[in-house]
């Protein structure tokens, strides 16, 4: 028998799984993922703050660096070689549209449509917003409390966006991801409560306030002076151009069918591209009446430090072989 028979075949896998976690742009700081410590996780619960955007399509990764060789001696030869420049790209197509998923598949703003008020007149990125109701004390990240006469005011099924009042601040605004740069003050008391990722759907509605399908991102909303207030919103839009890039912690996971993981974890990833989407058949029985339009992202990975050794990388690439694997 030849060494190579005792060798592990490589994986087999059929789809990819991925995450992304919000960048604090504050702070610059990523998001940052152990393999060592997380890699077993259920993929369908991921460790906070990762959030699973389900299977993806399409996943392709291309390193961009480019290594030169350092030419010594005459004639010249070469000595050694070098980084001269540090990129690498990935891309692929969401399989259904959300929040986050369209705000990935942008590189801008990415803003919530806020349930009009009567008779405001029409504006591309939304109309002024009905009044926001305060959000009363007690308020936890699944239930709302709200005065009762607010209360009244929504129902089961409603998308609702949780965050504070716009002041004149500028900088990176938005609970708990920037969703935007304000570099000159603006006059839409809104604006945080249109680009904020602070959003829920409402599964029923009582006399004392509100309870949600799902946890607010930014958890239990602040309440009392400058707390956050609550609108409904009717949908999402984006635009392209502006200046803002959005920033985000990307992790794929491709899982083997022995049970070996393979990781790529991005720290740092900007959209390189405008929003975009394609339209594939559904079958051949269907070809020319349904098309399936799903949403695609290109994203560029931009550099950290890595305080192990202080070298600058781009993604980590793990892997964790299946139980009784030959190393």
């Amino acid at each position: 028998m030849t060494a190579t028979s005792y060798l592990a075949p490589a994986p087999v896998v059929r789809r990819v799984r991925g995450y992304f976690a919000p960048v604090n742009r504050v702070a610059q700081t990523p998001v940052l993922f152990d393999a060592s410590e997380q890699g077993r996780f259920s993929l369908d619960s991921p460790p906070a703050p990762w959030v699973s955007l389900g299977w993806i399509k399409g996943f392709a990764r291309k390193a961009g660096s480019k290594v030169v060789p350092v030419l010594s001696g005459i004639p010249a030869a070469v000595l050694e070689q070098t980084r001269e420049t540090l990129e690498a790209q990935v891309g692929f197509e969401f399989l259904s549209w959300t929040k986050l998923t369209m705000a990935l598949a942008t590189g801008s703003q990415h803003m919530n449509l806020l349930a009009p008020a009567s008779g405001a007149a029409a504006a591309a990125d939304g109309a002024v917003g009905a009044a926001a109701v305060v959000v009363q004390a007690g308020s936890t990240a699944t239930a709302i409390a709200l005065a009762s006469a607010d209360a009244a005011k929504f129902s089961a099924g409603q998308i609702v966006t949780v965050d504070v009042d716009y002041n004149g601040q500028t900088g990176f605004v938005g609970t708990p991801v920037s969703g935007a740069y304000v570099k000159t003050a603006l006059t839409d008391v809104d604006y945080v409560r249109r680009v904020t990722f602070n959003v829920a759907l409402v599964a029923s509605v009582a006399s004392t306030g509100l309870t949600l399908a799902e946890p607010l991102p930014g958890g239990a909303p602040a309440t009392g002076t400058g707390g956050m207030k609550l609108q409904a919103v009717e949908g999402f839009v984006d635009r392209e151009g502006g200046s803002f890039f959005q920033e985000w912690s990307g992790l794929f996971v491709m899982e083997g069918s022995q049970g070996e993981r393979i990781f790529f974890h991005y720290p740092r990833l900007q959209a390189m591209v405008s929003a975009e989407e394609t339209a594939g058949s559904l079958g051949a029985k269907q070809a020319g009446t349904l098309a399936r339009v799903m949403l695609g992202g290109q994203y560029r990975a931009l550099p950290v430090m890595d305080p192990l050794d202080g070298e600058r990388v781009v993604c980590y690439r793990s892997f964790l072989p299946a139980g009784n694997s030959l190393v």
